[in-house]
């Protein structure tokens, strides 16, 4: 005879915390599942986290720097300028991606049996984890062996940027994943954020270029701003140009961000049987 599972959320905010970590392990299982679902039946399989961002760097850097004469900061070479943008960008984009579209994903997994969805999400970030390490060991190869340009002392700083940055995806990207359930017209709407987002950001270009224009206290206000340059200040020291300033407003918007978040997602997660 079938047992008959009930499924429903904790009764209280303690219970349901308790109740994720008590599920660590399934969340330890669906990272692994979602990172052989990543590259399984491809012919180049974890090859394509290289070649994506290589292949990326090298347009950008025949697009922008020799076509539209963009200047990279004084005394860092421009393919290291962009790759940088790339590496943390791409670490941005792969985890708000692979978090928004999260919950649609596993809606086979969510209509049998409860518990905490906010484990789909969880896991989901080691996608672009993974991504991003296998891209930041390319930096460092381009950095060092092709250009003879070491990491600065700033490297200290990097955990720092790394960890603001997975705050930013997951407060932005569960928002969307909660959305998505009920409309699905917001997975059609991811793609082109991210195609937007990557213009929209000093990857290509250094916030430089903008400082000291009537936009640039916007230009501040994007919340990527600060992780894109302070990623590249800490990999290549005083030479990348970074303004602070962008900082607090990244720190506010995806402190904010995460928490309502974290509260709608939690308000939203019981119902999400019903429209999947």
């Amino acid at each position: 005879m079938a047992r008959n599972i009930t499924i429903k959320p904790g009764s209280s905010v303690k219970e349901y915390w308790k109740d994720l970590w008590e599920h660590r392990q399934l969340l330890w299982i669906l990272s692994k599942r979602d990172i052989s679902v990543r590259y399984k039946q491809t012919l180049l399989g974890i090859a394509w986290s290289v070649i994506r961002p290589l292949a990326t760097m090298i347009v950008m850097t025949i697009a922008f720097s020799v076509v539209a004469k963009l200047k990279p900061d004084e005394g860092v070479p421009y393919p290291l300028m962009v790759l940088g943008g790339i590496t943390i960008w791409t670490f941005f984009s792969n985890t708000f991606v692979q978090i928004s579209n999260s919950i649609t994903l596993n809606s086979n997994l969510v209509a049998k049996v409860y518990f905490p969805r906010l484990i789909m999400p969880l896991s989901a970030v080691s996608v672009g984890l993974v991504d991003f390490l296998i891209a930041f060991v390319l930096y460092l190869l381009i950095s060092i062996v092709g250009y003879s340009y070491w990491p600065s002392s700033n490297i200290v700083y990097l955990p720092f940027f790394i960890l603001l940055t997975f705050m930013t995806a997951f407060g932005f990207g569960l928002f969307f994943a909660a959305v998505n359930v009920r409309f699905r017209d917001i997975a059609q709407l991811i793609p082109f954020i991210v195609q937007v987002g990557i213009y929209a950001c000093p990857i290509a270009y250094s916030s430089q270029m903008v400082a000291g224009t009537w936009y640039y206290k916007y230009h501040l206000l994007n919340p990527i701003v600060s992780l894109v340059d302070g990623f590249r200040w800490c990999l290549l020291g005083n030479n990348a140009y970074f303004d602070i300033r962008s900082l607090y407003s990244t720190i506010i918007i995806s402190t904010i961000a995460l928490v309502l978040s974290v509260t709608y997602f939690r308000k939203k997660e019981s119902s999400f049987v019903d429209h999947l």
